[in-house]
């Protein structure tokens, strides 16, 4: 876990089951189908049915529950997901320390981190040149191949 913007977190499945789920005054973003969405949702099956109203995106108390999947292809990474990341981070950071994971916290939740920074403007390069920028902030940035499509192909909308 660590800290790229004041009180802006990345990080893992396990720091938010051994660090952060302990403490209260923190606002989370799963960045992860599973376990998380799965359990918000208590869907059995593959996947949660395509019909119901929170089939991307849930709300529970202080945490958003994406249904991301680490595709290896960008166009199975909806763009409404990663806005609604972006949109809550704004929405919480004045007011609490937010913290955004998926499973390993190199590929979901740090391409949201990294997209998030550029969204306000403390990376401004071309999407090349920020992906060398972000790596100085969290070493463990290492997108899967969708994530990174996806934000290259969306970088001038954040």
């Amino acid at each position: 876990m660590k800290e790229i913007y004041p009180n802006l977190h990345i990080g893992s499945q396990d720091d938010y089951e051994n660090i952060i789920k302990q403490q209260d005054g923190w606002f989370i973003i799963h960045a992860c189908k599973e376990p998380y969405h799965r359990q918000a949702l208590g869907y059995s099956g593959q996947g949660a049915p395509k019909t119901h109203p929170e089939y991307l995106i849930a709300y529970r108390e202080n945490h958003l529950i994406l249904n991301l999947v680490d595709a290896p292809n960008p166009a199975y990474i909806p763009k409404q997901i990663i806005d609604e990341a972006i949109k809550a981070i704004d929405q919480h950071l004045p007011s609490m320390k937010v913290f955004v994971h998926c499973n390993q916290g190199m590929s979901r939740s740090a391409t949201i981190g990294l997209l998030y920074l550029h969204h306000i403007r403390v990376i401004n390069n071309n999407f090349v040149d920020a992906e060398k920028e972000f790596l100085k902030l969290y070493p463990w940035y290492n997108p899967a191949n969708g994530m990174k499509m996806f934000a290259a192909a969306n970088w001038d909308n954040y």
